[in-house]
Formats: structure tokens, C-alpha cells, sequence
């Protein structure tokens, strides 16, 4: 497992965790990244915010949101 920030671009994971307050958890679940969530990170570099293709939808998250997302690679 890895947390989200440090995952490669064009893999498939699988949400494991989140972790930090309420508050982020319940913005992020609204997105519909919760546990369980297959999602694809098409764009990971130093500069950007991590940019995700999951539930057909393309989903930008910050580098200190995705820091909190743990994954597990799938494919």
C-alpha cells in the first residue's frame, strides 16, 4: 500500500484508507473516492495536483489531499 501522492501516473489502484479530519473525509467521500473506489491516476508530477478517472468522472486532488488517500495498485 502507498499513499495516493506517490503513486505512478497511467495505474489502476484501489482505495484502502482514508485518513485526517471529518471534514476532509466527508469532502473526499463526496467526491466519490471512499473505500473500495477503483481509480486510475492519470496525471501525478511535482508541480500539479494528482489527477484521477474514477466513476467515469475526472477528479483533481491536491498533493496534500492525496497524501491522505491511501491506495493499493491493482493493474
Amino acid at each position: 500500500m502507498i499513499r495516493l501522492n506517490l503513486q505512478k501516473e497511467n495505474t489502476i489502484c484501489q482505495i484502502v484508507e482514508l485518513e485526517g479530519s471529518n471534514k476532509f473525509i466527508s469532502k473526499i467521500t463526496a467526491m466519490g473516492l471512499t473505500n473500495g473506489t477503483m481509480i486510475e491516476v492519470v496525471q501525478n508530477d511535482k508541480k500539479s495536483p494528482v489527477l484521477l478517472f474514477a466513476r467515469d468522472t475526472m477528479i483533481a486532488v491536491s498533493k496534500e489531499e492525496a497524501k491522505k488517500i491511501i491506495v493499493k495498485e491493482v493493474l
